[in-house]
């Protein structure tokens, strides 16, 4: 069973999405939180799988109730909820350890599997979205001029390889087929490199490799 806790400013919203959640076997809505600091309280005494967390929120925003969760090292995944277009802190919100975006138009279905991936550890609910952030929110990265920097020392070959995969926004999947590796054998990989460079998931991985330069936006 995923526990799943609601933080959306909008109660309609949230009975919505309790509505339909619970109706899936495997998902069970735990608590529903109407700012950014209810989330933050409720996380630590909930102790939800996922927090579904909306971005723009009264008293304390989605932003910073993301990085004090992780902060306080719970092992609740976030899963942030934007309109894309019309946001301009989703960069911010991986940063503070988001593990995954979702339009919030999205389809229940996409929404329900956004769930089951991010709480499994996967953190990579749409690649392409992924890759469509870091372009649009180049400007709060390092200039494309400077040259790229070498992945970091320690790393094997093939675990450079997938840290350059995923910096791109690239699937497990996507990963397996350009280098010629089962899913398997790819997630094997992933989980040494996030040992190795001390971070949450994949999603910090993609923040990592552009703030320090391994890759540009647009490469």
């Amino acid at each position: 069973m995923i526990r799943v806790l609601l933080a959306d400013d909008q109660a309609l919203l949230r009975l919505g999405f309790r509505a339909f959640l619970n109706q899936e076997p495997d998902l069970e809505v735990v608590g529903e939180a109407g700012n950014g600091q209810e989330a933050v309280a409720l996380t630590r005494t909930l102790t939800p799988d996922v927090v579904l967390m909306d971005i723009r929120m009264p008293v304390l925003d989605g932003i910073e109730a993301t990085r004090q969760i992780v902060a306080s090292g719970s092992p609740a995944r976030i899963l942030v909820l934007t309109t894309f277009d019309l946001d301009d802190y989703v960069y911010a919100a991986l940063r503070a350890g988001a593990s995954g975006f979702l339009i919030k138009d999205a389809l229940p279905a996409d929404l329900i599997n956004g769930i089951r991936i991010v709480a499994a550890g996967d953190a990579a609910v749409a690649p392409a979205v992924t890759r469509r952030l870091i372009e649009k929110f180049a400007d709060h990265l390092p200039s494309p001029g400077v040259p790229a920097s070498d992945p970091p020392a320690g790393l094997t070959p093939r675990e450079r390889e997938i840290l350059l995969e995923i910096a791109r926004g690239h699937s497990n999947k996507e990963i397996g087929r350009h280098l010629h590796l089962s899913e398997a054998t790819v997630k094997v990989h992933v989980g040494r490199l996030l040992t190795k460079l001390n971070l949450r998931d994949r999603a910090q991985v993609i923040v990592h490799a552009y703030e320090t330069g391994i890759v540009r936006p647009g490469s």
